[in-house]
């Protein structure tokens, strides 16, 4: 339950992973770009550029890479709002100069190396923007083409799920699972994204390496609980019975991290209670009830500053079993 930005922590939890994205690089980036990559000497980079206003919505991997027989960078942007910002193509020059400057005063360089900038968007809406930085340049496409040239402009890489079918989600099985759950963890009902887990866990089933299937579902079914807030009891008791016929090994994973995450709020009332007594209950009952339904009314709040330390235990354990406000009120009238 303490995971604030579930999308963040999935995305480099797949993605920073070489071989996802050597997978995912080799499925999607036009051939063009992939006839001058290396993709052997794809490295990961602990470099991020991300500003703390922004860490909500955008995460950030880089890649070092051979381009063209010099030392280049792919950069991975992925904005998870559930609609797209209008000025990515200038955020993303920033980092890209960022990036330079950053070689520049480290390596001492007098040279930029080449940067390859990916943006991947799985908002609920599609992504309507043209991918170029002259789109937000007023009048540029105006210009006569010889002034043009003078003008900053670049085109980046665009991988807009939403717009993805399931056909068109290529690679291996845990590259196609990501994809997929991260385009339908916005796009579709809970319904929708359960069935989708459900498809993952038959993926899953048949891979050799059984420790790195069971590992991975673990992260995806951290990843479904932390960013669905509408998930209830009766919708994991199913997803157990499901996943119980087609993968055994996914179902106990499942009780077992529903029943980890309770306790983890739990603990982190009673941890803090420790430490500072009702207050801390009272703090975590909001912050976890305000992650599961939004912003709460002013009188919940007052009433649940009010309540005794048994009563905001129950509710605190029981957050999982909510389905709206209401549920929470017989606890605080």
């Amino acid at each position: 339950m303490g995971i604030l930005n579930p999308h963040d922590k999935f995305f480099k939890e797949t993605f920073g992973n070489v071989d996802v994205a050597k997978n995912f690089l080799s499925n999607y980036l036009p051939q063009s770009i992939m006839n001058i990559i290396e993709i052997d000497t794809l490295e990961p980079q602990k470099d991020s550029f991300i500003n703390g206003e922004l860490k909500e919505s955008f995460s950030d991997l880089l890649f070092k890479v051979e381009i063209n027989k010099q030392v280049g960078y792919i950069y991975f942007l992925f904005e998870h709002k559930s609609y797209a910002s209008r000025d990515i193509a200038f955020q993303l020059l920033k980092y890209i100069v960022e990036i330079w400057e950053t070689k520049i005063k480290k390596e001492a360089a007098n040279k930029l190396p080449i940067i390859i900038p990916l943006v991947i968007y799985h908002g609920r809406e599609s992504w309507k923007i043209k991918t170029t930085l002259a789109e937000m340049i007023t009048g540029y496409e105006e210009l006569p083409k010889d002034i043009r040239r003078y003008i900053p402009n670049y085109e980046y890489l665009l991988y807009d799920l939403s717009r993805y079918k399931d056909e068109d989600i290529k690679g291996r099985a845990t590259d196609r699972i990501a994809m997929t759950i991260m385009r339908d963890i916005w796009m579709k009902d809970i319904n929708g994204v359960i069935e989708s887990v459900l498809r993952a866990a038959e993926c899953l089933a048949e891979l050799e390496d059984k420790q790195t299937g069971i590992e991975y579902f673990e992260t995806l079914i951290r990843y479904m609980f932390n960013a669905r807030a509408d998930l209830t009891t009766k919708d994991v008791d199913i997803m157990i019975k499901k996943i119980d016929n087609i993968y055994p090994k996914g179902s106990e994973v499942v009780m077992t991290l529903a029943d980890k995450l309770r306790e983890e709020g739990r603990e982190e009332g009673r941890e803090e209670g420790r430490e500072e007594g009702r207050e801390a209950l009272i703090k975590t009952a909001i912050k976890l009830l305000t992650k599961k339904f939004g912003s709460l009314p002013e009188e919940i709040r007052v009433r649940i500053s009010k309540l005794d330390l048994v009563t905001l235990e129950v509710i605190i354990d029981g957050i999982f079993e909510y389905e709206s406000l209401e549920d929470v009120k017989k606890y605080i009238n």
